[in-house]
């Protein structure tokens, strides 16, 4: 079939929205028309040239949300209709990974996923005859997709589409950092280092684990009243002397769980100082720049403060994103704020400037 797609090119070069073929769903697939997707910073990372994993040409986009158009031979799981999350991190709740609580990094499709094949080492995107990758399994800046039946996560049909697509990424990795990797405990003391979707994901999963005081950290004044909103206890302008208020204001000792969620290695520094002695805890979500490194000074450790990273907040795609839907959809997560800006397919190149620009906290391509 034919389809418009924003083509990664040329690295460092505005996407090209052009025609495609997609290919029909193998065994083991499902047919995806997108209904809406998020821009997030990891395609415009991926755009950039930086990433050095990166590939093209190739369709980016990963934060969608769309309707099972078909399936391939084998799936179980989906039926046409359903309204599903796009997940680059899938679960084949097989894989030794899959079946252990303590990861959620399935092995079953990783290698190909990351070459941006489909589990059988081929595409089914392609143009003139010519291969297109997928970017991350997913692909989603385009009218349709096809993905492997593991990684789409039937939600709730009651669902909006442009709010569920933010559970495909950002605002996961937020809520599971808190939830499922951090833990928080009722009545801790936590400092969020960042106030984009995956800092304001954090706050929410700390207040929603009943932590008592919530302090979030940015630059941006506009973003910070937005952590208030999701349950900030306390809002912060970020500068030198962060880590030394954070001890003034815990006797001494430090936080309880500390999130950093910029990818910057001098905000994570600040968030492994911020950690209470003792016991306290520095979770890693965001995603520092190829060859940098995070100095941590032993004796921070000796003393009792851990650090752990977090990718996609540990969230079991499949089981747990239904889950988190299900909070939005019971008025526990306000999801409204997250949408500064809906824009088209043919606009995806203003998403990243406006996303270079920190111009709100998540524009979402809407398909009609």
């Amino acid at each position: 079939m034919k389809i418009r797609a924003a083509v990664l090119q040329e690295f460092a070069k505005p996407l090209e929205v052009t025609e495609l073929d997609l290919a029909e769903p193998q065994p083991g697939e499902a047919l995806v028309r997108l209904a809406a997707c998020g821009v997030c910073h990891t395609d415009l990372y991926t755009a950039s040239g930086v990433d050095p994993s990166g590939y093209a040409p190739t369709v980016l986009g990963h934060e969608g949300a769309g309707f099972v158009e078909r399936v391939g031979d084998g799936v179980m799981s989906l039926a046409p209709g359903d309204l599903v999350v796009t997940l680059f991190s899938p679960q084949c709740r097989e894989c030794v990974h899959c079946k252990s609580p303590d990861t959620n990094l399935c092995l079953a499709i990783r290698e190909q996923q990351n070459l941006g094949y489909l589990p059988d080492g081929t595409t089914r995107l392609s143009r003139d005859g010519e291969p297109i990758r997928h970017f991350m399994g997913t692909s989603t800046f385009a009218q349709y997709t096809v993905m492997p039946e593991i990684a789409l996560a039937r939600v709730s049909p009651e669902a909006e589409p442009d709010h569920a697509c933010l559970f495909a990424c950002g605002l996961s990795t937020g809520l599971g950092a808190a939830i499922n990797t951090a833990k928080v405990k009722p009545g801790s003391t936590c400092v969020v280092f960042g106030a984009g979707m995956v800092g304001l994901g954090a706050v929410a999963g700390c207040r929603l684990q009943g932590a008592e005081r919530i302090i979030c950290v940015d630059l941006s004044p506009d973003r910070l009243e937005l952590a208030r909103g999701q349950g900030a206890t306390d809002v912060w302008i970020g500068d030198s002397d962060t880590v030394a208020r954070v001890l003034r204001e815990t006797g001494g000792f430090g936080a309880d769980y500390t999130f950093e969620a910029t990818g910057l290695v001098a905000v994570m520094r600040q968030a492994v100082e911020s950690a209470r002695m003792g016991w306290g805890l520095c979770t890693i979500a965001g995603v520092a720049g190829r060859g940098e490194t995070l100095d941590v000074i032993p004796r921070l450790l000796i003393t009792g403060r851990r650090i752990c990273g977090s990718s996609f907040g540990g969230v079991k795609g499949r089981d747990q994103v239904p889950e988190l839907v299900q909070l939005y959809l019971d008025g526990r997560l306000d999801i409204d704020p997250f949408i500064s800006h809906r824009i088209t397919l043919d606009e995806v190149n203003h998403g990243f400037e406006l996303m270079e620009h920190q111009d709100g906290i998540r524009s979402v391509i809407t398909f009609s």
